[in-house]
């Protein structure tokens, strides 16, 4: 039996520190993911050459499905990759996680290559994405692995997963199929460019609804068009039994049948907030599925969403450091 089955993109990030003119020379929206080619992809590249980059493998739910591993979980990964530097990072990096991964199944060319995103973060901590999908934005039905998602305890999907033909209606069947096994079926908003350009993917994504769905303020107002977040949770709770919205410095507000509970969170002083929400989905994922009630989850996850910022990059720096949070470390 698997605890966590995820499904999202396979991307190495390349972080780098930039000022906010770049961003305005560029006209890239402060904290916003973009969706760019390849060609963009290597201009911007190029211009930030002469920057120091660190580089990981990454992704929205490859984030989270490693943090769910290193916190305890069986988990599996599906995904596409080329065969390529990028892709064989990617994969012996999960894989030394413990993460059953997909495969490299696409040969690289010049026009198709494994997915990377670069995230340029700025003096206030704000992180602005520009990622290059490649061979990840064409990840089809084959590749999910059956068996596993049969024996899976929960499923895990990113929203990123909306901007892709191809990925969306993985996501869709996936969804479909946790239905038939009686799988608990989790999903992230992943980003308000999301929800304000691929609405209706999204939607057919959520279908008659999810278990758990996870998502910042922000998301969850601008699914329901307000600037009440109150609003905004009364009309998200009609399509999940359990609701997570992260609101930064003040924690999560935690909904289910049982009781509405906002969680507060240390207070750090932030560095780089890449990574928050996936650590915090993972970190809470795995307190939920190892028996811990809602409340204490959120409490669990903040802890990891506080520990994440306060280091550059989406991810600790060892699965001992995963393993630590459990001790307060």
């Amino acid at each position: 039996m698997v605890d966590l089955y995820g499904v999202g993109n396979a991307v190495v990030d390349a972080d780098v520190e930039v000022g906010m003119e770049f961003l305005s020379d560029e006209d890239l929206a402060v904290g916003q993911m973009t969706l760019i080619d390849s060609p963009r992809m290597a201009d911007l590249v190029g211009k930030l050459e002469h920057l120091p980059m660190r580089r990981a493998s990454g992704g929205s739910a490859a984030n989270t499905i490693f943090a769910a591993q290193a916190l305890g979980l069986s988990t599996t990964y599906t995904c596409k990759l080329a065969d390529d530097v990028n892709g064989k990072y990617f994969l012996a990096d999960m894989q030394a996680a413990g993460v059953d991964n997909s495969e490299i199944s696409e040969a690289a060319t010049d026009q198709r290559r494994s997915g990377q995103c670069l995230v340029m973060i700025t003096p206030d901590a704000q992180r602005t994405m520009c990622t290059d999908l490649g061979v990840s934005n064409e990840m089809t039905r084959n590749l999910v692995n059956t068996d596993a998602l049969a024996s899976a305890r929960c499923l895990y999907i990113e929203g990123y997963l909306s901007s892709s033909e191809y990925n969306s209606q993985t996501a869709i069947y996936c969804h479909e199929l946790a239905r038939t096994t009686d799988t608990h079926v989790a999903l992230t908003l992943s980003d308000v460019s999301m929800v304000t350009f691929c609405r209706p993917t999204l939607e057919a994504m959520l279908g008659e609804g999810v278990d758990t769905l996870f998502c910042n303020a922000d998301e969850a107002m601008a699914w329901a068009g307000t600037d009440s977040l109150g609003v905004a949770i009364k009309e998200l709770r009609d399509i999940a039994k359990e609701l997570y919205v992260t609101l930064g410095a003040n924690g999560a507000q935690v909904v289910n049948a049982e009781g509405s509970w906002q969680i507060g969170t240390a207070k750090v002083t932030p560095i780089d907030t890449n990574g928050a929400g996936d650590i915090f989905a993972g970190a809470c994922l795995a307190a939920r599925l190892q028996g811990a009630a809602a409340a204490d989850a959120a409490k669990f996850a903040n802890s990891a969403a506080a520990k994440v910022i306060t280091q550059f990059g989406a991810r600790l720096p060892s699965i001992a450091d995963y393993k630590n949070l459990k001790s307060g470390g």
